[in-house]
């Protein structure tokens, strides 16, 4: 573990050795690179075509691309295309609405200069009114164009809630 416990599962030590990376199966990886670069400012740091004979075995299906890509902030995003078409996922009412990995969460300083850009690049916003405020942050969700889901959260001190007196 990072922290040099001892895994409670194995027994063993573990450091993680990388920054924490996800991975989107996407459609069209020139597309999803370009929204993930241009709209969330996230810079592309290594582009690999993975052949069968290793994502088979890893049981990954088959032959992938995938571009590796750095979040202004830490962690990667990896865009993972496989060779055949991925079928699309069950469509939800909510991020909530199903299992296993549901939203990315990006963090900024001001995500109003954002909202114009997702618009611009594609995606649509899964609220109305676009922008909520929760416990003295706003907070947005986004389907990118794919229709992963996307949550942003503003976390700027000193911008009252509406309807809450100021501190």
């Amino acid at each position: 573990m990072a922290d040099g416990r001892t895994d409670p599962v194995s027994g063993t030590r573990a450091r993680m050795t990388g920054p924490f990376e996800v991975g989107l199966v996407v459609r069209d990886l020139d597309m999803m690179e370009r929204f993930y670069r241009e709209v969330l400012g996230c810079a592309a740091v290594h582009r690999s075509r993975v052949p069968a004979s290793i994502g088979v075995p890893a049981g990954l299906g088959g032959e992938l691309l995938v571009v590796w890509l750095q979040v202004p902030s830490g962690g990667r995003v990896k865009l993972i295309r496989p060779q055949s078409p991925p079928v699309p996922a069950p469509s939800a009412v909510s991020p909530t609405g199903r299992r296993g990995l549901s939203y990315l969460t990006f963090r900024l300083d001001d995500l109003d200069p954002l909202v114009t850009a997702l618009v611009a690049g594609g995606a649509r916003p899964l609220s109305d009114p676009v922008v909520v405020w929760a416990r003295g942050r706003r907070i947005s969700f986004w389907a990118d164009p794919e229709g992963n889901v996307l949550e942003l959260v503003d976390e700027r001190g000193g911008v009252p809630e509406p309807g809450l007196p100021e501190a």
